[in-house]
């Protein structure tokens, strides 16, 4: 599946999400992430995330589809990263 995850975490575990979240996905901007993942993947990352994150102050959003064919991406200004991966 195809997956655009955007969190906001307390300024003491954000570091940790960031590189968490660099294990599975492509950083796309300041606490986005997008790439294809499989289901278990994710619940592995979420799994992850839940051991350290505070939900009555952290948060995320997760948007998912199919693929990426089916998500139409446009960007406005500077790109942070490439999300294409050269092998």
């Amino acid at each position: 599946m195809y997956v655009i995850l955007v969190y906001d975490f307390g300024e003491k575990r954000v570091g940790k999400m960031l590189k968490l979240c660099r294990k599975y996905l492509c950083w796309v901007q300041n606490s986005v992430f997008e790439g294809e993942i499989s289901a278990v993947q994710l619940k592995e990352l979420l799994m992850s995330a839940e051991r350290f994150m505070k939900k009555e102050e952290d948060s995320i959003i997760l948007f998912k589809g199919r693929d990426k064919n089916w998500m139409e991406k446009e960007i406005v200004g500077r790109e942070r990263g490439e999300t294409d991966v050269f092998l």
